[in-house]
């Protein structure tokens, strides 16, 4: 017999965690709208996050003379691209921005360009006979277009979202870490600007977002979890201002690296004098410009096709993968066929429009901006549709614009740092959902991560491996084997499906009414949302969809399943009823 104190001593404990579940859950509903000054601060928190992506495609390929023009752009096509994925789209609360499925192709076509200063990184020579001006930044739109197109194919089609329904634990896995893998060498590359405000800044990160809500259960310090992205950034800025303006430090930041010239590399600024002009932004830009199409159209050449096609197919995996990320720390159920493909959709939309307005990228999903749920705890749709109208904001006004990219270089380097650690993290979840001890599957898992870091790593050291004798053929083959996500997706896809092994070995089981082949990750996560919920499209959205003109191909993939209604019939229901006459005799 159970003694009755210890039964109430029991509940006394429980009840307390179970009430901090009830607000995680509730924090993390889509739908759930914090107040006015926290959704603001959360919608800023994004948009810093998206600032640190930015900073890296601007670092890398702008050496334009409008460069804080097209930043400014950069930050206007991601607002149009997250109202629409936020409203048409996957309807995931996640910021689309530009990735290094596009810039690692983009180097690669510039690459091909001799005498480029942002390929070459300090290490070109100079050629004896004079090279006719090329057009990188055309070209860059190009790719970009190009990108956007295969995006829209693959969401149209539907095959995207087939794959992902055909994607097991030991597919995402390797999927999940080797995403979160692929950014530490730019992420180290920025901290090593300065090692010391990295790591401050990286030390408040996991103080605020970890540490300090357990040991001190306030509702104060709860909102400085939520919020901590956010105020480490501001905290270390405000120690890196006033350690420059005393000169005890030197900094350099995205607006330093915008103000260099042509034909200095990366690497050469960093070696030369420093700058602070994160304190002291430039006066010269313009505080309001609309942005308009770019007067000349992007250039489609051999070249700038190859590389597109190939940041298509590569962002139609780290799209899909961001999903998962965002729906695994959600707790929600992971996105139907119908809502990936929409969200690939507009990947593909927000790409072309990008390449159109004179962005030398095009756009997906955000993998930092996915990981800052996990951070803040804090998922909400009506935060990501406020920082996509702060994002237009910004891209109309460049001197808005160059003040969010102050920003020191080593700070940037700090948050994605810990941000894409997260998605290592929730790929490295899907393992215990498989048998780990199979022989079948540590060769799999072992095979896939090794090659996915080996080989594109040896590529890209030894890049004149690949001469075909035909450019473009060359740029496509590069920037395919540069690319670590489109590498480990299509390998671990390949092996998961041509090793045998049985379904509770690979982490699947068989529905029992339908037939159907289910991940366990699907089955065994307490979900807190309906799928309804969280990916249905507006009541609007629906019925443009139903129209009958679009029932077919192109939109077909991008509509939900029709709901199987049971039709219980007369006489069935009289036979789920008790039997007057039986009743009347036993009694």
């Amino acid at each position: 017999m159970v003694k009755t104190h210890r039964c109430k001593k029991l509940s006394c404990k429980e009840q307390p965690l179970d009430q901090e579940r009830h607000r995680r859950i509730e924090s993390l509903d889509v739908n759930s709208s914090p107040s006015l000054l926290l959704n603001i601060a959360l919608a800023l928190q994004h948009v810093l996050v998206l600032s640190s992506l930015c900073a890296l495609v601007v670092e890398t390929l702008i050496q334009e003379v409008d460069k804080d023009r097209i930043v400014a752009y950069v930050f206007f096509n991601s607002g149009i691209s997250t109202l629409l994925q936020s409203w048409i789209g996957s309807r995931l609360p996640l910021i689309l921005a530009p990735s290094l499925d596009f810039l690692i192709p983009a180097l690669t076509l510039l690459s091909a360009q001799s005498g480029t200063a942002v390929a070459c990184r300090g290490q070109c020579t100079e050629p004896e006979e004079p090279v006719a001006p090329a057009h990188p930044i055309r070209e860059l739109r190009g790719m970009a277009v190009v990108a956007g197109i295969v995006q829209l194919a693959m969401g149209l089609t539907g095959l995207v979202g087939f794959a992902l329904g055909h994607c097991g634990p030991l597919v995402l896995a390797p999927l999940l870490c080797i995403l979160g893998f692929s950014i530490y060498r730019e992420a180290a590359l920025f901290c090593s600007d300065h090692w010391g405000m990295a790591a401050l800044a990286v030390v408040l990160l996991v103080i605020l977002s970890q540490h300090l809500h357990y040991f001190l259960r306030l509702s104060a310090f709860s909102v400085c979890k939520r919020l901590s992205v956010l105020l480490s950034v501001m905290v270390t800025c405000g120690v890196c201002a006033a350690l420059v303006r005393w000169g005890h430090v030197h900094l350099n930041s995205v607006t330093h690296m915008l103000s260099t010239k042509r034909n200095a590399t990366f690497i050469q600024s960093r070696n030369g004098p420093h700058s602070s002009d994160f304190v002291f932004p430039n006066d010269s830009v313009p505080w309001l410009d609309f942005p308009l199409p770019a007067p000349a159209l992007p250039l489609l050449s051999g070249k700038s096709i190859a590389a597109g096609v190939a940041a298509g197919l590569s962002s139609s995996i780290s799209s899909p993968a961001v999903y998962v990320v965002a729906a695994r720390l959600l707790k929600a159920p992971v996105a139907p066929a119908h809502a990936c493909n929409r969200g690939l959709c507009v990947d593909g939309l927000g790409s072309v429009l990008s390449g159109l307005m004179g962005a030398p990228a095009g756009l997906c999903s955000s993998v930092p901006n996915a990981c800052v749920i996990g951070l803040s705890q804090s998922g909400s749709r009506s935060s990501v549709q406020l920082a996509g109208v702060l994002l237009l904001i910004l891209g109309v006004s460049p001197q808005l614009a160059q003040m969010v990219c102050s920003v020191p270089l080593a700070i940037h380097g700090a948050v994605l740092s810990v941000t894409y650690t997260l998605s290592v993290a929730t790929g490295i979840t899907y393992f215990q959902h498989a048998d780990v001890d199979s022989g079948r599957n540590i060769f799999n898992i072992g095979f896939t991560v090794f090659m996915s870091l080996a080989l594109p790593r040896w590529f890209r050291l030894h890049s004149s491996f690949i001469q075909t004798g035909v450019p473009s053929v060359d740029v496509f083959l590069r920037s395919l084997l540069t690319l670590p996500v489109l590498f480990v997706g299509v390998l671990a896809f390949l092996l998961e499906h041509t090793v045998s092994g049985t379904l509770p070995e690979r982490g699947l089981v068989r529905h029992e009414g339908t037939k159907k082949i289910l991940s366990l990750a699907d089955q065994q996560q307490g979900y807190s949302h309906s799928p309804n919920v969280v990916y249905d499209p507006p009541p609007l959205v629906m019925k443009v969809l139903d129209l009958r003109g679009l029932r077919t191909v192109p939109f077909c993939a991008c509509r939900s399943p029709p709901v199987e209604e049971v039709v219980v019939t007369v006489p069935e229901m009289s036979s789920l009823l008790p039997d007057k006459d039986a009743a009347v005799s036993s009694s």
